[in-house]
């Protein structure tokens, strides 16, 4: 899935999580009942949507997201990007 793409279908994501609509939303700092809206069709903001597709769908935990660390990862893909990549490519492997 691409950066700001369509996320279709927010309650069935939920539901194969096994997630109630309070936990599913609360974690992306949406009410249960605004998520419930979206679930039934109403237009997703697309921060709200990045915020599903990171924290449900990438599995990141925003509470561990630094900017410093963003600022690193930054500066070493620019400056050294075959450590960039091989490093991304041990964390994918970690992560399966």
């Amino acid at each position: 899935m691409k950066l700001f793409d369509e996320i279709s279908n927010l309650g069935e994501i939920r539901r194969k999580l096994h997630l109630s609509q309070y936990d599913f939303w609360n974690k992306v700092g949406v009410t249960q009942s605004g998520g419930s809206r979206y679930e039934n069709g109403r237009n997703v903001p697309r921060p709200v949507r990045e915020l599903v597709r990171l924290v449900h769908i990438e599995k990141i935990d925003l509470s561990k997201i630094r900017k410093d660390d963003l600022i690193v990862a930054g500066l070493l893909k620019i400056k050294n990007p075959n450590l960039y990549k091989q490093l991304k490519e041990k964390a994918k492997l970690k992560k399966s």
